[in-house]
């Protein structure tokens, strides 16, 4: 089996779990980690038994593949310059800033036949995909997807940061375009926006409604699917699925019997599970299933939220405004 020569891109909080899990696969050597933070970079090599660098420009050459997980702002500079020299790219999300950045990445790896993962994670969390065989016309989706404050991850909109993961499995779920979107949001603690709720109805009739905060006394990310005879819940955070279906044979007081199903997945680990898929569309050169297509579209529906949701601000702050000065 051919041995892959991989290099991580960014090793802070994230980028540092993507070293370890490169580090301890078979068949692949992890060859190096970049970061411009000098003594963050030497000390995730230190643990991986790599090579570090200040400028990633000099781990390019030495590598076949790279996880870039950079600010999102230099998603489209760094990856591109990767696939430019021929270097497959596991890129985290959110994919890029625009949808002209993701298209110019999309272009880049289709027209040298390179690979273009995006890091959406959740995709990869053991009860997420042990959901997909239960699935069969989902009518409603709940998404609740909150969070403590951390001081990582503010630069970008809680909508890039936390909701662009449902929004990325509820339109893996779905298989309709969105007709209408109605959102609602605030700043709380950053500039950006905090706290966000967004209803997404699509042409089919399926509803999703998903809110998403980081400024939390909890963490909680669970999502709950209905659909004809079942119902589905998600525990992403505790790995957990449980199952409800209606048996039309067994009847309980004249009503169907209800056959609840539970499963836990406590050992399964999401990033590796993506790590090894990345690797393997890299070794067979096939396309993965979080694409750069896949990332673009869950990006364009967070980008139509962001946009709404300022529209309503701004909106809102023209309304105090002419208040204040009628008063």
């Amino acid at each position: 089996m051919k041995n892959i020569k991989v290099g991580v891109i960014g090793v802070g909080y994230l980028g540092r779990f993507h070293a370890q899990k490169y580090a301890a696969l078979e068949n692949v050597t992890l060859v190096g980690v970049a970061d411009l933070d000098a003594q963050q970079g030497q000390k995730v090599a230190g643990e991986c038994n790599c090579q570090s660098f200040v400028d990633y420009h000099e781990l390019l050459p030495l590598v076949d593949a790279v996880s870039v997980v950079v600010p999102t702002s230099y998603h489209c500079q760094v990856a591109g310059e990767c696939l430019d020299r021929g270097i497959d790219v596991l890129l985290e999300k959110p994919m890029t800033v625009t949808l002209e950045e993701a298209d110019e990445l999309i272009a880049k790896a289709k027209n040298r036949q390179l690979v273009l993962q995006i890091g959406h994670l959740e995709r990869f969390n053991p009860a997420v995909q042990a959901m997909e065989p239960f699935l069969t016309t989902p009518v409603f989706i709940e998404s609740n997807r909150i969070a403590t404050f951390k001081n990582r991850g503010v630069d970008v909109d809680v909508v890039l940061d936390l909701m662009i993961h449902d929004i990325d499995i509820i339109l893996n779920i779905v298989k309709s375009p969105i007709k209408t979107i109605h959102t609602v949001g605030a700043p709380v603690v950053t500039t950006n926006t905090d706290i966000a709720n967004a209803r997404l109805i699509f042409e089919n009739g399926a509803t999703a409604n998903v809110t998403v905060s980081r400024i939390s006394r909890t963490n909680v990310r669970k999502m709950r699917i209905f659909q004809p005879g079942s119902y589905i819940n998600v525990d992403f955070g505790n790995k957990r699925m449980m199952t409800i279906h209606l048996s039309d044979e067994q009847r309980e007081n004249g009503m169907p019997k209800q056959i609840v199903k539970l499963q836990s997945f406590s050992d399964g680990d999401a990033l590796k599970s993506e790590v090894i898929s990345f690797i393997h569309h890299v070794r067979e050169r096939t396309i993965p299933a979080v694409s750069g297509i896949e990332g673009r579209r869950a990006l364009a529906v967070a980008l139509q939220v962001m946009a709404q949701i300022k529209e309503l601000q701004s909106l809102d702050l023209f309304k105090m405004v002419m208040g204040n000065q009628k008063a």
